[in-house]
């Protein structure tokens, strides 16, 4: 069985609740790449964002 896990660093920030609501009906994991400046030079989303992500949420989230 396929499963549909967009990832998160491609929403729209300015509109991230709305896009979480998208995966919410369309998809079946939300991925989340948590880069945190350390193991990897980028910079992604911190756990500030992730606890929002995560209300809103109605599907599992996926990280690495």
């Amino acid at each position: 069985m396929v499963k549909i896990a967009p990832s998160l660093l491609s929403a729209d920030f300015l509109n991230l609740r709305k896009d979480v609501r998208l995966v919410n009906e369309h998809a079946d994991i939300f991925h989340l790449d948590i880069m945190d400046g350390s193991f990897v030079p980028n910079l992604s989303f911190g756990f500030p964002v992730v606890e929002a992500i995560a209300e809103e949420a109605r599907k599992p989230l996926d990280t690495h």
